[in-house]
């Protein structure tokens, strides 16, 4: 009878003592961490503004100060948020006004002009152009222009299509790929493209006629198409960018590429500017080039795939080539029938044509 009385007040009890015990539990990472909080500003003492403003311009002691070896560096670094803020105040948005901007002039300009056709119809004659060791160095070094661009552009622009529209998981092993890609292909392209530089530089020397074809826009404006020779003014131009400012995007990827000869960390900062500016800058030159080589001018892309080029092509784009390589045309079922063409190799591109 007497436990049935007290039985209430033993299940209180116990009620209680679970209580007791879970607040505890619950207690003690709080006290532990106000401890540790405590020991912190024992330590370190109050963090005010002008303590962090004295880190940032680097006033205070050696406590303050990055723990890399041998660094100079505040531990708050003033040129990395400038480096941001120039990277997506201006370079990201400058990328996508030259790459989307090219892109769509070219799309409005074939929509309202259309390719450009031979004037006159083909002779079946063909001249050789571009022999076999150019052709295969163009391809290499364009194909990875391509891979370089694409994988450059999602490097920048990547996490903000793929990464809303397929989740972390995937946008982590995308953005992976994509940076091992650029950093081991990157030091091949730049190897190759001075290779095709210095292949192709004696058709690519600056004279008067491409200032009367870059007067008439290579055809677009007056009559007829201005005189040109083995490169016309627009070819050259594309050549000397990717002299200069091609070359200076291959040295800016080498030194972000191997960080590890003394670069400091306002030389990698400035390289990534550098090299992005102009990586996008070509990306888009590198279209309209695309565009012309391919779908734009019709007898063009036959040039770079097969070597050869018809005498009807060779007269309206490159005249004063034609008139000093007439002699060599050659029948088209003469070089369809024959395996070995005959003048195909490098000695016959050390011709002036």
């Amino acid at each position: 009878m007497s436990l049935c009385r007290n039985g209430p007040n033993v299940g209180a009890s116990i009620a209680l003592a679970l209580l007791l015990l879970l607040t505890a539990l619950f207690a003690s990472p709080a006290l532990a961490q106000a401890e540790v909080e405590r020991e912190a500003a024992a330590a370190v003492g109050a963090v005010t503004p002008d303590t962090w403003r004295q880190v940032r311009s680097g006033e205070v002691g050696p406590n303050f100060r990055d723990t890399r070896a041998d660094s100079t560096y505040n531990l708050i670094n003033a040129s990395g948020e400038s480096w941001r803020q120039l990277r997506n105040r201006w370079v990201s948005p400058f990328g996508l006004i030259a790459v989307g901007g090219m892109a769509g002039v070219i799309l409005l300009f074939y929509l309202i002009i259309g390719r450009k056709d031979l004037s006159e119809p083909r002779t079946g004659r063909k001249l050789l152009r571009w022999p076999l060791v150019v052709r295969s160095i163009h391809w290499t070094v364009a194909s990875l222009f391509i891979v370089l661009a694409l994988t450059g552009l999602n490097l920048l622009y990547g996490k903000f299509v793929f990464r809303s529209l397929f989740g972390d998981a995937f946008w982590a092993s995308m953005i992976s790929g994509s940076k091992l890609l650029h950093n081991y292909l990157g030091p091949l392209f730049g190897i190759l493209l001075v290779v095709l530089l210095v292949r192709v530089l004696k058709h690519n020397w600056l004279d008067r006629t491409d200032l009367a074809w870059f007067k008439q826009g290579g055809g677009l404006v007056g009559k007829g198409h201005p005189d040109a020779g083995f490169a016309n003014g627009g070819e050259k131009l594309w050549f000397w960018l990717l002299a200069t400012a091609g070359l200076l995007v291959v040295a800016s990827g080498l030194v972000m590429d191997f960080p590890n000869y003394g670069q400091s960390r306002d030389t990698m900062q400035w390289a990534n500017i550098i090299h992005a500016v102009g990586a996008l800058g070509l990306t888009a030159v590198a279209l309209g080039h695309i565009y012309i080589g391919t779908i734009g001018s019709e007898g063009s892309l036959e040039g770079m795939t097969t070597g050869y080029v018809d005498e009807t092509w060779a007269k309206e784009h490159h005249n004063l080539w034609y008139e000093e390589v007439k002699d060599q045309a050659v029948p088209e079922d003469q070089l369809t029938g024959d395996k070995t063409v005959p003048g195909d190799s490098s000695e016959t591109a050390s011709r002036p044509g």
